[in-house]
């Protein structure tokens, strides 16, 4: 990794790049802290640190941490990456199910153009959405609930209410713009940058924490941390390659085929989606639980005592569950089988052994569920890390290794230096291929 950034950094055109993207993270790590007009900053910071050293199991945690610790502190980019998260896994999910955008997904460039532009609108959408959600909390107090201060100036000013909304808002959509400015001018993944940047800005002061607090807690912290990345790292390299021969066929005057190749099935085919998939679900629970705190219903009752917090038995297995069944259900509705063999059948594909059609997507039927069996055991375990460290140290908020958070920056760190690899070798052969 770290050759391939030195010599990026001696090719002029790439040496721009990065330095570009290095300044658009900046950028956007001074959106992260800038404060929304309208919020009591001294306020605020005063019950940020009261919920730093209190409990965090609250229905935001998804959401702050992928806005970098900025959603406490109800900054421009508050809101951070995940109404866009949240927008596409949303139309991935439409393309199956609505037939107008299975068309437009199979028009190639043009179609992804539009599904992407859908995407925009409803990143815009569910901004709206989660800035008002957020605002009134803070306007109510429900955002720190152990905090008896007002973190805005004026609470019961509305024409300040909607400026936030319309700020919070804003801000995700300059959030997007920033993304494509690094894919198309910078090293390319604008957003996946962006999402391994806020996660990744948490990671000092965490590790600080810790270590003023326990230096024996940091030396194992930092052992564990290792260890989890190595086998991150590991799992997400490893993948099934199935064998694929292409037949010889006349194309006009010219033969076209009798090469071999591979389709290259993932361990971990579904990636992080299936961890937000469970998240999100089960901040349903808290959600309910803190607009019935009042109630004395005999079900509101359990499922505080047994979904609204992280360090219950039934919490944990429910989580795991979930994480399985969304690999599977994620697995099942990104990679279709039938469709990966009928395109090898129309070009002259097969595999050794396997006769082309029906067999052939039989097999990779077989293939990819009994891989994904492993794939989701490990998704399972590696997100449990954090909750099994609150069960036992009740140190969950202070653990920065977490599973999401591990995975996100090993996928996105791996396929960034490959990208940046890959263009290296396009500037170092084409004095060969001219």
């Amino acid at each position: 990794m770290l050759t391939a950034f030195t010599r990026a950094f001696r090719t002029p055109d790439l040496r721009k790049k990065l330095l570009f993207t290095l300044g658009i993270i900046a950028l956007f790590r001074l959106g992260s802290v800038l404060p929304t007009p309208g919020v009591h900053v001294q306020n605020l910071a005063a019950c940020f640190d009261q919920a730093r050293s209190g409990d965090t199991g609250n229905i935001y945690g998804m959401v702050q941490l992928f806005s970098g610790g900025a959603l406490l502190k109800l900054s421009v980019f508050a809101l951070g990456i995940m109404p866009y998260i949240t927008a596409s896994i949303i139309l991935q999910l439409l393309v199956v199910v609505i037939p107008r955008l299975e068309a437009l997904k199979k028009e190639g460039q043009s179609g992804q153009s539009k599904i992407t532009q859908y995407t925009r609108y409803l990143t815009i959408g569910l901004a709206v959405l989660q800035s008002t959600a957020f605002i009134a909390l803070a306007r109510t107090g429900q955002l720190f609930p152990n905090c008896q201060q007002d973190v805005l100036l004026d609470p019961d000013n509305i024409f300040m209410i909607v400026t936030m909304v319309v700020i919070m808002t804003a801000g995700t959509s300059v959030i997007m713009w920033l993304g494509e400015l690094i894919t198309d001018r910078g090293v390319g993944n604008g957003m996946s940058i962006l999402i391994f940047t806020q996660v990744v800005a948490v990671f000092p002061s965490e590790l600080a924490n810790i270590f003023q607090a326990n230096k024996f807690t940091f030396a194992v912290v930092m052992v564990v941390g290792v260890f989890m990345i190595a086998a991150v790292v590991f799992v997400e390299q490893a993948q099934r390659r199935i064998p694929v021969q292409y037949a010889k066929r006349m194309v006009g005057r010219r033969m076209y085929g009798g090469t071999s190749t591979y389709i290259p099935l993932k361990v971990n085919q579904a990636g992080i989606i299936p961890v937000i998939f469970a998240s999100s679900l089960l901040y349903l629970p808290q959600l309910v639980t803190s607009l019935f705190s009042t109630s004395d219903n005999v079900v509101i009752t359990w499922i505080s005592q047994n979904l609204a917090t992280g360090d219950t038995p039934i919490y944990m297995a429910t989580f795991f569950l979930l994480i399985i069944f969304f690999t599977y259900f994620y697995v099942s509705i990104t990679f279709n089988p039938t469709e990966v063999a009928d395109n090898m059948k129309k070009y002259g594909g097969f595999i050794p052994g396997i006769r082309p059609g029906r067999p052939t997507a039989e097999y990779l039927n077989f293939v990819l569920t009994r891989l994904t069996a492993p794939g989701a055991l490990y998704l399972g375990l590696i997100s449990m890390v954090p909750i099994v460290a609150l069960a036992i140290a009740g140190a969950s908020q202070n653990f920065p290794f977490g599973g999401t958070s591990i995975l996100i920056m090993v996928g996105v760190g791996l396929d960034t230096v490959k990208q940046i690899e890959s263009q290296l070798q396009q500037r170092n052969y084409e004095g060969f291929l001219r």
